[in-house]
């Protein structure tokens, strides 16, 4: 748990990386699009892009149709429940990504946290939690219980989840954990296949199925 007043500690990226890790980045995997997909999965299609301005992620995702599917029912499903107030989850998703430093998906969740109140530049100094300005004391917790989840989930203690439980039911805890960890992996799905960057396949390529090894 990071000590109080004190952000984490968040290693260099360059000094993992090929002095050429940031050139222009390349497309790893083509773009799906809505027409790609059957018919019975474009209604899901059109709730993601009510959700968000993910299709670059999702049509990415639609390579693997249980993938995409799956992600994007529980995702959207979540939303239309609303259980989970959107500040909490927003500063625990921005949190998340700025740990693991994935610039596509603090770009994308940066402005829904804009709607709850947080500025720019707010957003991006949220792993001081302790002392920023713009968060109030449930927003420092959430911060902190983020924060935890994404680096020190294996020695958490007991004394977090009676603080969350003053403000959380249990449910709402679920769910923000399950957001947390879960950002971590498309922090790392977006990141490594670099999203961003992911143009449309070819109209002849769309469709082509891998030949058997």
């Amino acid at each position: 748990m990071a000590a109080p007043g004190l952000g984490p500690v968040i290693p260099a990226r360059d000094s993992h990386f090929p002095q050429n890790f940031h050139q222009e980045p390349m497309t790893r995997i083509s773009l799906k699009q809505r027409q790609d997909l059957p018919e019975h999965l474009h209604p899901l299609w059109d709730r993601m892009l009510g959700y968000g301005d993910f299709a670059d992620s999702a049509g990415v995702m639609a390579h693997r149709l249980p993938v995409f599917a799956h992600s994007w029912r529980l995702l959207t499903d979540l939303a239309d429940e609303a259980l989970l107030p959107k500040r909490y989850l927003e500063l625990a998703l921005v949190a998340v990504s700025l740990l693991n430093e994935c610039p596509y998906c603090v770009a994308h969740h940066t402005p829904k946290l804009s709607i709850q109140g947080i500025s720019e530049q707010g957003a991006t100094q949220i792993l001081d939690y302790a002392a920023h300005p713009e968060l109030d004391a449930v927003d420092r917790l959430v911060v902190e219980y983020a924060i935890t989840v994404t680096r020190h989930w294996n020695r958490t203690r007991d004394e977090i989840f009676d603080r969350l439980k003053q403000h959380f039911s249990e449910a709402q805890i679920v769910e923000l954990t399950w957001r947390i960890a879960l950002c971590g992996a498309f922090n790392r799905f977006n990141d490594v296949l670099q999203v961003e960057s992911a143009q449309p396949a070819p109209a002849d390529a769309q469709h082509e199925t891998p030949s058997p090894a």
